[in-house]
């Protein structure tokens, strides 16, 4: 299936691209999400004559991003949770957890989305260092301290 992005993802291209992708991902992803539309003629024609316009937004989004990420550069964030005398954690400590732990200490906006988490949520205690995408071309680093509840 061919379609065209109407912004830049990450390993797949930039705004106006005409890619291929497989026929689900656009049709249940990309499609729905407003991220690209079918290269029909019609759609090709539509595209180019509000090009400026998504070129202006992108790069409107990109500043926003970068302001973003200037906040959160290096930020160091700690979670307590209970755990067992070797370190384990009860329970786990994902991307929702961080983030209200983010928004909470600093005045900036983040969806979970943003977070990854390459090794899954994180069981036990100790240091991670995350990175938070903002924008297929803005990432940034955070670290992320999990302590005991016991120690203060």
């Amino acid at each position: 299936m061919d379609v065209i992005l109407l912004e830049k993802i990450h390993k797949l291209g930039d705004l106006g691209e005409q890619v291929k992708v497989k026929s689900g991902f656009g049709r249940n992803f990309l499609i729905p999400s407003g991220k690209a539309v079918s290269a029909t003629p019609e759609n090709i024609a539509k595209f180019e004559a509000t090009r400026a316009d998504l070129e202006r937004q992108q790069q409107e989004s990109l500043v926003v991003a970068n302001e973003r990420a200037e906040k959160l550069n290096n930020l160091s964030v700690s979670i307590k949770r209970k755990a067992g005398a070797e370190g384990k954690l009860y329970g786990s400590i994902g991307t929702v957890d961080i983030v209200d732990a983010i928004t909470e200490q600093e005045d900036v906006e983040l969806v979970k989305q943003e977070i990854r988490m390459p090794d899954g949520p994180i069981r036990n205690l100790g240091e991670y260092e995350l990175t938070v995408q903002l924008h297929a071309d803005v990432s940034t680093q955070i670290m992320v301290n999990v302590i005991s509840e016991e120690e203060s």
